[in-house]
């Protein structure tokens, strides 16, 4: 497997839950090759190093939430009176110093760049997203910079059209006036 399968592979693993891009207990496990139990153990081990904005418990309505959206093999095993672990970034950096391992290493590697693709996508989707804004408002000005010009255009056709209108009447009143002196 090669590391940019790797790195798809590991996005597709990447969740928001309140509002924080995280990987699941389970999750990791399997890419480290490890039992979920034994990776658990570590963390609870080493729980200073693990504050709350490195890694949190699911609560049962997130973790019902959750379930219902992904499907893998390792979940059959899992403790159902127990929640996940749900790890950020920085608690998937930390879980290296943890497990110690080269397979820990060499995939925390890889999630990292993972996580890092993934921010550089969001980033170019927020610039796109206001270069699109900002061509929308230059597009409405020049739309409405158009339609004044169009209306004045319009205006001096409308009045050129009164002219010639008028034009036409007076030569046919003039035609059809009532005519003095002699008749035929």
């Amino acid at each position: 497997m090669t590391v940019a399968i790797k790195i798809e592979i590991i996005q597709n693993r990447i969740y928001e839950i309140r509002g924080q891009r995280v990987m699941l207990d389970f999750d990791l496990a399997e890419l480290y090759e490890v039992e979920t139990k034994r990776l658990n153990e570590q963390v609870r081990r080493n729980i200073d190093h693990f504050p709350e904005d490195f890694m949190f418990r699911l609560s049962e309505g997130e973790w019902i939430v959750m379930r219902s959206q992904i499907a893998t093999a390792s979940q059959k095993k899992r403790n159902t009176t127990a929640t996940p672990f749900a790890f950020t970034e920085h608690g998937v950096t930390m879980l290296a110093s943890v497990l110690r391992s080269k397979r820990a290493v060499d995939m925390n590697i890889a999630i990292v760049r993972a996580f890092i693709a993934i921010k550089r996508t969001i980033t170019n989707a927020t610039n796109l997203h206001e270069q699109m804004n900002e061509l929308r408002l230059e597009m409405r000005e020049r739309i409405g910079e158009h339609d004044t010009q169009l209306k004045s255009i319009y205006d001096a056709l409308e009045n050129l059209l009164d002219k010639e209108t008028n034009k036409e009447m007076a030569k046919k009143e003039w035609k059809e006036r009532a005519r003095i002196g002699f008749k035929k």
